[in-house]
């Protein structure tokens, strides 16, 4: 007897009740909760006692199939770690891939129930189409998202340059590509803008070109300057020296000439260079005399008082703010990438967090009876004021 039976039999009996001719021992039945109750129990206990097979079978089938899926899994990332694919695409892969394989446990669930599966197997087509009309951007977005994976062209961490939006890629889901910029801020765009878009990959390859411009004053020695700009780059042990640094007059401005420099240095060490050189190559221009122009403007001497009110007395002590470390919540597949080292990590992790807030709370108790002290020592005091002051007035 499955539900489908249970469901027949239900309708029977209330078929047969309506059917009965009313009487005064029908109604007085019908009418105690007792008896009601009773029956309801009866039946709940017929159900499970035919079809104890049936809740064994789909229990059995739902347990074999999680591990069945979850085996499949580390299977599959195993696979893929081996052949060195990028984190970004194995989770994507991932999520994708066991979406499916659900889908799949579900129907054979209902198949072991005795749902007739082909009906629901149409009626999730019709659906599907159905929503893939009313959802086709979504849709392309989701295409999109696999051609980027796919294709291999950006990986987690790259710095990209999308119109006028550029930070670090942080992950490519189903629908949107998450970046990170350099101010701490997250931009979130549909991944069909990735792929109509015209996207600059500075962290595609190890190396990158620094390219400098520094404008001198005419009556300064070209080659003078250029063997500045080279020595400066060439002190640093971040520059490659093949391919060499470049440095060579490029422009005759109207008040200055331009030259233009270059090195190559690896990715991660392009701001860190950058900064230097300008800096160094500043200060040598400074020791070797080399003028930098700049625009002449008309300056004239005020007469009158300017008048600029202070506000307070000084600037504000430093009050060192407590940053509280938040833990990285911990998902299901973290817990299945993580060995045995990293799970005891993150169970000292979780202690350590739960001492640092009893601690805080404990504190703040402490803090909380302080003033509670002071503010009774000042109110005594405020008291012996001022019986101390009407003691004089009577006096």
């Amino acid at each position: 007897m499955d539900i489908k039976s249970l469901f027949i039999f239900a309708g029977e009996a209330s078929s047969d009740t309506s059917s009965t001719p009313t009487s005064a021992a029908s109604s007085e039945a019908s009418s105690d909760p007792a008896t009601t109750i009773g029956t309801m129990w009866d039946q709940i206990v017929n159900f499970f006692s035919a079809n104890v097979w049936n809740i064994v079978r789909f229990f059995s089938v739902l347990l074999i199939g999680i591990i069945v899926i979850w085996i499949i899994m580390a299977i599959l990332k195993r696979i893929l770690k081996a052949k060195e694919v990028d984190s970004m695409a194995i989770r994507f892969s991932s999520s994708i891939i066991r979406f499916a394989l659900g889908l799949v446990l579900v129907l054979v669930l209902l198949d072991a129930m005795g749902v007739q599966v082909t009906g629901i197997t149409t009626a999730i087509s019709a659906a599907i189409l159905a929503i893939g009309m009313a959802l086709k951007d979504n849709l392309s977005n989701l295409a999109n998202g696999l051609i980027l994976v796919g294709s291999k062209k950006y990986r987690t961490g790259d710095y990209i340059i999308v119109g006028n939006v550029e930070g670090s890629i942080v992950a490519i889901n189903f629908l949107f590509t998450t970046l990170k910029t350099v101010d701490g801020k997250q931009v979130v765009m549909p991944n069909s803008t990735m792929m109509n878009s015209q996207v600059t990959n500075l962290g595609a390859y190890p190396q990158r070109r620094i390219n400098l411009t520094f404008s001198v004053a005419y009556e300064s020695d070209v080659e003078q300057v250029k063997q500045i700009i080279l020595d400066v780059m060439a002190s640093d042990g971040r520059v490659y020296l093949d391919p060499a640094p470049f440095c060579r007059l490029k422009t005759l401005n109207a008040s200055s000439i331009d030259f233009f420099a270059n090195c190559w240095v690896d990715k991660e060490d392009y701001w860190d260079v950058y900064y230097y050189l300008m800096e160094t190559i500043f200060n040598e221009f400074k020791r070797h005399g080399v003028s930098i122009p700049y625009t002449q403007m008309e300056v004239r001497q005020r007469v009158d008082t300017v008048n600029m009110p202070v506000l307070g007395d000084k600037i504000q002590s430093r009050v060192e703010k407590k940053r509280v470390k938040k833990r990285k919540k911990v998902t299901f597949e973290d817990l299945e990438d993580a060995s045995l080292a990293q799970l005891v990590q993150m169970q000292k992790e979780e202690a350590e967090e739960a001492k640092e807030k009893a601690a805080q709370r404990k504190a703040q108790i402490a803090e909380a009876k302080k003033k509670a002290k002071e503010n009774d020592k000042k109110a005594k005091q405020q008291e012996k004021a001022e019986k101390k002051k009407e003691k004089e007035e009577q006096k």
